[in-house]
């Protein structure tokens, strides 16, 4: 059972299309994260589209066959997996659209989105195959509390934690030990955050914290078995801003 919750607000690629043009240094500087006074800012590149995209890929989400609007971030701005579960606004010649990254683009350079056709489409003729985009990050439209998700092989000693249902993407994952002390869990580029020795048996005493500053603390987390999700009492909170 729970105990008390605290909320505070402190792709390998599937595919592809083709590589773009080498952009010059500095020409984008893609970064994710900020606060809700500063978010990110806006970046321009080359949109193009894979035909593969399910909602799966590099950064580990499960297909959603519901959902397709969905991106590849560019391998250089991808940082290790940093974007992933980033909800994105991006504008084409003929429109824009809201889609979220669930993947990695090996052979895009900085500021591309490989896109989803169907996400391509709302911004001009898949028959373009590459167009001029701009994008910028917004908060993602979810319901309910994030969710944990134990990777499968997870145990008492080798845990591997994915945060979803995010409103924004994650910038790290803490435990706590015995002795009160919070540790940083480290991040994988498959968007997983790994704890080589393990977190015992549970129940688990995390804290999250969004690449805005909010944060999710809990101190009573259940291993519920490897593969499954189980729900926080907290979802982020957004930013006054709309941003």
């Amino acid at each position: 059972m729970r105990a008390a919750w605290i909320f505070v607000c402190a792709a390998a690629c599937g595919g592809g299309a083709s590589a773009g043009i080498d952009a010059p240094p500095g020409a984008f500087d893609a970064k994710v994260g900020g606060s809700c006074a500063d978010p990110p800012a806006a970046e321009t590149g080359d949109g193009t589209y894979y035909t593969t995209a399910d909602g799966s890929g590099n950064c580990g989400f499960p297909a959603t066959p519901n959902d397709l609007n969905v991106a590849a971030m560019n391998a250089v701005d991808y940082d290790d997996a940093a974007w992933c579960g980033a909800c994105l606004d991006v504008t084409g010649p003929n429109g824009h659209v809201v889609v979220r990254v669930v993947d990695q683009c090996p052979g895009c350079n900085h500021g591309d989105l490989d896109l989803s056709p169907q996400a391509f489409q709302q911004l001009a003729d898949l028959s373009a195959g590459r167009v001029t985009i701009t994008w910028h990050e917004v908060p993602c439209d979810v319901t309910g509390p994030i969710e944990y998700e134990y990777k499968d092989g997870s145990n008492a000693y080798w845990s591997a934690i994915q945060i979803r249902n995010a409103r924004y993407p994650i910038a790290t994952v803490e435990s706590k030990d015995t002795s009160g002390t919070w540790s940083a869990i480290p991040r994988l580029d498959y968007n997983y955050f790994v704890d080589a020795s393990g977190l015992g048996n549970g129940p688990y005493a995390l804290r999250v914290t969004d690449q805005r500053g909010h944060v999710v603390e809990d101190d009573s987390v259940p291993f519920t078995g490897a593969s499954t999700e189980t729900p926080s009492a907290s979802q982020f909170d957004a930013c006054p801003n709309g941003s």
